[in-house]
């Protein structure tokens, strides 16, 4: 395994869908029968079985959490509450033969947490490759690799990650997953919302074609629901693949929880007859944390902060939780200053840790987009799609709303922030619109370039949802060769956009400057999606602005 750490110790009433035309309700069906077909034969016969894989997450100099989910018996499958308490161990080491073995330990999978376990594991050395595997009952899961964080103090000349978001199954296979996976050069991947969707089936697929049809059919509302959409999704082959390579930081974004969400609901959830939002957001939560390497963190959510030496720290946001409805749902101005995106807390949180941090880089995980938009002059013909993808009034008026455009006190607090008090190389990574971006973060748009860059971003495209020329439904690359020079003309601080492809990013940070390349799949309704470079851009330290570079790391 190449090194990459270079170090030197030392409640709402229905209406329209942002992706989505119709909305309609269906019974809850977890679908047991195909799933136990499935099985291998030891499970089948009793014998426990690792059918979701492993993975690992949220780094630290010194440690390490690891996840699986064992199925000790036929009939428990996920989200079915059925099956007996199965004693599941642990063991870590130096060396993927295992001879090397730094730490061991059990615990016991019961239908309390969906038969799903979690080892935090702490003793570790600083950027050291490490190997574990789960074992129950004389069976073993496959072994898998991951990598702690350099030290605090550490002297960090590199750093490399994939960047993904926005994996819908029903349209699509998730190559980018597999192409990262075939990578040996990665320290971590970054996943920054929608890991899963909540429609149901045939609701949200390709060009409205269902690629492959998910579990339960019907959009998940309930705690047995949510949890058998995570296990439909960790059956994926390339997505287990990806956990076995690297370990995963993941933020959540709306379709973990149902389209559009807010801290008091959601476009997608009709309050009532899908229950009440306070117990669908607590069962997509409780779903979550059981099915995913992720620690919970302030106030049982997404928000937390990971440190990589003195290179880089990752602040990573939560902007679900506590924000206030979105302005087109009618709750008011984008302008008013009640209104937040991020809460008071986080967002007092995240100004703190900028301010104090001592390292070269400060990137934040963001899952909407930060940088402001609009629409400009296109044609009747691109607008109304664009609209609807970016979730726009459909007038014309170019504000998205559910990004920080539709919270613009939040975010001229925090680029004011950012000025004041002269904190550089901030980088946004964001996800959630299905299309690339590269930008800088102006503190007045209005004025840019007289007005000064903030910040910058780096947006990725979706692994597989829906982008502007699916809507159109045209030829890839058709729409963008239209849209994207308008665009820019429109918003001078967009340097590039794709509004068309599928794909992944790989970030790479030194000390100069951090960069990021984009990378399309040729036909993501194929399992033998090929990937291929497109472009790459980077900041250099001290700039606060985007530049094009020709050549991927």
């Amino acid at each position: 395994m190449t090194s990459r750490y270079r170090a030197t110790e030392g409640v709402n009433p229905p209406s329209p869908r942002r992706r989505t035309v119709v909305k309609a309700a269906a019974a809850t069906a977890v679908l047991a029968g195909p799933l136990v077909a499935a099985l291998p034969a030891g499970a089948a016969t009793g014998t426990p079985a690792f059918l979701h894989g492993v993975a690992s997450g949220d780094p630290l100099p010194d440690g390490i959490l690891l996840w699986t989910r064992v199925t000790p018996t036929a009939e428990a499958v996920p989200g079915s509450g059925l099956g007996p308490d199965t004693e599941v161990s642990w063991t870590v080491a130096r060396d993927k033969a295992f001879t090397n073995v730094v730490s061991r330990g059990s615990l016991t999978a019961s239908a309390a947490s969906d038969h799903t376990v979690k080892a935090d594991i702490r003793g570790l050395e600083p950027a050291t490759d490490y190997w574990f595997r789960f074992s129950a009952s004389g069976t073993d899961s496959p072994a898998a690799r991951t990598r702690t964080a350099p030290a605090a103090d550490a002297n960090v000349t590199g750093l490399r990650f994939g960047v993904v978001t926005c994996a819908n199954w029903e349209a699509g296979y998730f190559s980018s997953y597999r192409h990262l996976a075939a990578r040996s050069d990665l320290d971590a991947w970054l996943h920054l919302g929608d890991y899963i969707y909540e429609y149901k089936s045939g609701e949200y697929g390709t060009r409205g074609t269902v690629v492959r049809p998910h579990a339960p059919l019907n959009e998940i509302i309930t705690l047995a629901d949510y949890r058998t959409r995570h296990g439909k999704y960790k059956t994926d082959p390339d997505l287990q693949a990806l956990h076995l390579k690297a370990p995963v930081i993941a933020i959540w974004d709306d379709h973990e929880f149902a389209d559009n969400a807010w801290s008091g609901g959601a476009v997608n959830h009709t309050e009532g007859a899908e229950g009440t939002w306070t117990a669908r957001q607590a069962a997509a939560k409780q779903a979550y944390f059981e099915w995913m390497p992720v620690r919970p963190a302030i106030a049982g959510t997404t928000y937390r902060r990971l440190r990589f030496g003195k290179l880089a720290d990752l602040s990573l946001l939560d902007l679900r939780s506590f924000r206030s409805q979105q302005a087109s749902s009618g709750s008011g101005s984008v302008d008013d200053p009640d209104r937040t995106i991020t809460g008071r807390a986080q967002l007092d949180w995240l100004k703190a840790g900028l301010k104090a941090s001592d390292t070269k880089w400060r990137l934040v995980g963001n899952s909407v987009m930060i940088a402001p938009f609009v629409i400009g002059s296109l044609t009747a013909d691109l607008l109304k799609p664009l609209a609807k993808l970016l979730d726009l009034p459909q007038d014309g008026i170019g504000i998205n709303t559910d990004q920080w455009d539709g919270y613009t006190d939040d975010r001229r607090e925090l680029l004011a922030h950012l000025r004041s008090n002269a904190i550089g190389n901030t980088v946004f990574l964001t996800g959630d619109i299905h299309m690339s971006w590269a930008n800088d973060v102006p503190v007045d748009a209005g004025t840019y370039p007289l007005s000064p860059s903030a910040a910058t971003e780096f947006v990725i495209t979706s692994v597989t949802s829906d982008n502007l020329d699916d809507l159109v439904k045209v030829p890839e690359g058709t729409v963008s060769a239209l849209a994207a020079p308008l665009i820019q003309v429109a918003n001078r601080h967009v340097h590039w956009v794709d509004t068309d492809r599928h794909g992944y990013g790989v970030l790479d940070i030194t000390a100069d400057r951090a960069q990021m390349d984009y990378y399309v799949l040729s036909d993501r309704t194929s399992p033998t999606a090929t990937s291929s470079w497109e472009r790459s851009y980077r900041t250099r330290s001290g700039t606060q602005k985007v530049e094009r570079t020709y050549d991927p790391v």
